[in-house]
């Protein structure tokens, strides 16, 4: 069974390893390859291995992925650490920006408690900062659920050290959640040095570089004409090409020590200090056991030396978002 880490300090405990349901619903393969039987089936053998923590979100789908984790975890809901977030506008099932205003908080989390069938979140993110809107008065807002009993703990996502400070400062935060990887390191220089100074946790989303590291990579053009990853940049012409190379290299190392590129990476992450929890996004079980897998996995500082000069930071060709998502990351 999986190791439980603590997000934050104040009590809230998680499986070491999360289950990232997006895929499920939302950004990744075309609609028609999205298969619910399997996706439900995905998370009741997660909870069989001894996963506890799910990730989802009112943007996934919009809407679906919530209502297809709620069914899942019918009758498995104790025990059972559900995250979502709020805060994108969606306008006729399309993401058109951010809102973090206070009316549309609360109505944003009654839809999640109705859509996951549940009376509690246990982990509540603002999906985006909103530049609008102070963070003290959405931190306030998300306090009163918290006193409202419909939430128990607070996070932030892609959020930079001036909002996470003044956020912390209102109530405490639980965890940021944020891309970071063997792939995309960009949180080491000043943001996780921030979280552990204030004992905020990381969860770390995309930990296989969004497939490079799993050997699932495809050309931007290859790709279902609704894959997020057809307007990724590090999917598109010579990018493509520099981060294939990038992960062979890596993949070279984990076939030294009998397990997958994939593997290796989620291992490196859970040594990375246990104030970080990876959360791989699957929607199949043979992916999901894999993933699980890596847990067993030990790196000795040599190892995790020699997988840190394959990929250092900055080494990945072209930046992790387009122009108009990179936008509303808050760095």
């Amino acid at each position: 069974m999986l190791a439980t880490r603590s997000l934050g300090t104040q009590g809230l405990k998680v499986s070491a390893l999360g289950l990232g349901c997006m895929s499920m619903s939302h950004a990744y393969g075309a609609p028609e390859e999205r298969d619910d039987r399997e996706s439900i089936a995905t998370i009741h053998r997660a909870l069989e291995l001894g996963v506890t923590f799910f990730d989802t979100a009112e943007a996934y789908g919009p809407f679906a992925n919530e209502e297809l984790v709620g069914r899942a975890l019918k009758g498995k809901r104790d025990g059972v650490i559900l995250a979502t977030k709020f805060g994108f506008k969606l306008t006729d099932g399309v993401i058109d920006g951010v809102d973090s205003r206070p009316a549309h908080i609360r109505d944003a989390v009654d839809g999640s408690l109705r859509r996951l069938a549940t009376d509690r979140i246990d982990l509540l993110y603002q999906h985006r900062i909103d530049p609008n809107v102070p963070i003290e008065d959405v931190i306030g807002v998300m306090a009163d659920l918290v006193r409202a009993g419909k939430v128990r703990y607070l996070g932030l996502s892609e959020a930079g050290e001036r909002n996470i400070r003044r956020a912390h400062a209102v109530h405490p935060i639980a965890a940021l959640q944020s891309e970071y990887s063997l792939w995309e390191r960009n949180l080491e220089p000043r943001l996780i040095p921030v979280l552990r100074e204030l004992g905020i946790a990381l969860v770390a989303f995309a930990p296989l570089g969004r497939g490079f590291l799993a050997g699932h990579a495809q050309r931007a053009e290859e790709m279902a004409p609704r894959d997020f990853r057809r307007n990724d940049p590090r999917y598109q012409g010579a990018n493509f090409e520099a981060n294939l190379r990038k992960a062979e290299a890596a993949r070279a190392l984990a076939a030294a020590k009998g397990v997958t590129a994939g593997q290796i990476a989620i291992a490196w992450l859970l040594h990375k200090g246990p104030d970080i929890v990876p959360i791989p996004g699957t929607k199949r079980r043979r992916y999901l056991e894999e993933n699980v897998a890596a847990a067993n996995i030990t790196l000795s500082a040599g190892d995790m030396a020699a997988l840190d000069a394959v990929l250092r930071p900055g080494d990945v060709a072209g930046p992790r978002y387009d122009d108009k998502n990179m936008s509303m990351v808050d760095r």
